[in-house]
């Protein structure tokens, strides 16, 4: 059992440069791994794979059933009702190990994003399906259960296909990585660290040989100059004798005749340079190197003239009719860092939004990056961005060029992925020189070189962060203060870490 792509071309029809050309790929049982930057295909591809898209050339051979799981979780998954209610012991194995309660298919919309992710993935796996397609499956996931979920899918025994920006998943589950960079995707063997591995290496090794065809077209092109000029230099001591008062002397014509003589090795040896050098530039030309990003990208003026920024008073948060969160007094210096952590569904969001409700900070100061992005919103930001001006617009595409996107793909697209929609929200928010930023999940739908461009660019920011997240690694590499929830009982506490930060 296997799942086939033969030859497959793709592209969309708003889009002006292809997706994929002639991929083939053979993806047997176990996990395969699929990374690359944000809009560059993974998703494309689980849909290819499902028999969502239709390619414009080529086809895909796939087992009789296949199951896909996608990034957004705005819509309960079908037959998540049977799946609760199901008796049969996979089900109820299943419900266990993911922890998910009776209740969960008629309070969907109370659900956290993590909860409805295991919700998802379970009835993924209650249906055994030949081929399961995840899109990012640890998005909004806690640490418990993170490490519930690594077990669920480990016990799929079909042909898996996996998008996620967490390093450890693709360690730990995949035989395989295809590595997208349109309109090239390569499938490599191990895991992702090994075939990252082996992708850098080879990078490494075309540049070194662009650094050495570069050094010889440099020799080159010296040398060629030498003997244009020497070459220019004969054709003008032929014009001049050739110009002499006449022919009178015989020794005059036999000068004429070595000269020329002469003229022409020299003229022969510029042509024979000439070519040699055309074929140099077509090899340094056909090294190519991957650009490298560099994420510097903030605005003077984005620190706020009061200090601290955001001071408020000890209260209680009412979850959701049955917990209760207790906030101590809370107060954020205006260029200071912020963790928020805690297990889901304790109420880190619902924090974020009364915090939201209660500051004074104006609206054109302030970026909130909300966990997920519905597709309708995803239009308007982006319908937003296609009306700024073009001073604007610069700015805010050397944000999302630092982020590691590729600007005239995002420019085409009303509907960006996930991952450049939250890019294109925090370059809006940038070029607006920020008070606050407020980041909820900010790895969610980032592949991973992404996420190490976003640390670096959020350690130099000038202005407060408010970063939640269970990416303690993130977390660690930006922030310098950490709030944490922890429940107790029905009610649920928060309080500041005095540990984290700390050498």
């Amino acid at each position: 059992m296997s799942l086939i792509f033969n030859h497959i071309s793709f592209s969309y029809e708003e889009s002006l440069l292809p997706l994929f050309i002639d991929l083939t790929a053979h993806f047997p049982k176990g996990w395969t791994g699929l990374a690359g930057p944000n809009g560059a295909g993974k998703t494309t591809v689980l849909r290819l794979a499902a028999g969502e898209l239709t390619p414009l050339s080529g086809h895909v051979e796939r087992p009789d059933s296949a199951a896909f799981c996608p990034q957004r979780t705005d819509d309960a998954p079908e037959g998540l009702s049977e799946f609760i209610a199901s008796t049969e012991a996979d089900a109820s194995v299943l419900r266990g190990r993911l922890k998910l309660e009776a209740d969960w298919a008629d309070r969907w919309e109370s659900l956290s994003h993590g909860e409805r992710k295991r919700a998802q993935i379970a009835v993924a796996l209650w249906r055994r399906p030949d081929v399961l397609l995840i899109d990012e499956p640890t998005n909004h996931i806690d640490l418990d259960a993170r490490a519930l979920l690594m077990e669920a899918l480990e016990s799929f025994g079909g042909v898996g296909l996996i998008v996620s920006h967490d390093r450890e998943l693709l360690d730990r589950l995949c035989r395989q990585c295809l590595l997208i960079d349109p309109p090239d995707a390569i499938l490599r063997p191990g895991n992702y660290t090994q075939a990252v591995g082996e992708a850098r290496r080879e990078e490494q090794t075309i540049a070194a040989k662009r650094r050495t065809a570069r050094r010889r077209l440099l020799r080159l092109t010296r040398e060629s100059n030498r003997r244009q000029a020497e070459a220019a230099r004969s054709d003008a001591r032929v014009s001049k004798k050739r110009c002499g008062k006449g022919d009178k002397d015989g020794r005059a014509k036999l000068n004429l005749a070595r000269l020329s003589g002469r003229d022409a090795v020299a003229g022969r040896l510029f042509s024979q340079m000439e070519g040699r050098l055309s074929r140099m530039q077509k090899s340094v030309d056909d090294l190519k190197v991957k650009k490298r990003f560099q994420a510097s990208f903030w605005l003077e003026g984005s620190l706020a003239p009061r200090d601290p920024l955001i001071s408020l008073k000890e209260r209680r948060i009412d979850l959701d009719g049955r917990r209760v969160l207790s906030v101590p007094e809370f107060l954020v210096r205006r260029d200071e860092k912020i963790a928020l952590t805690g297990a889901n569904g304790l109420g880190k969001s619902t924090f974020v939004r009364d915090m939201l409700s209660r500051i004074d900070v104006p609206d054109e100061r302030l970026v909130y990056l909300p966990q997920e992005i519905d597709l309708t919103r995803t239009r308007e930001i982006m319908a937003e961005v296609q009306a700024l001006s073009n001073d604007e617009l610069g700015d805010l595409m050397s944000v999302v060029s630092g982020l590691g996107s590729r600007p005239e793909r995002l420019l085409e697209n009303l509907e960006a992925s996930p991952g450049e929609t939250r890019k294109v929200l925090l370059a809006l928010g940038v070029i607006r020189r920020p008070w606050l930023i407020v980041m909820d999940e900010p790895t969610n739908h980032l592949d991973l070189p992404a996420i190490e461009l976003l640390e670096s660019a959020l350690k130099d920011c000038p202005c407060a962060l408010i970063l939640v997240s269970h990416d303690m690694r993130f977390l660690s590499g930006v922030a310098r203060r950490r709030w944490h929830l922890q429940k107790h009982g029905t009610s649920v506490s928060m309080s500041l870490d005095t540990a984290f930060g700390s050498d």
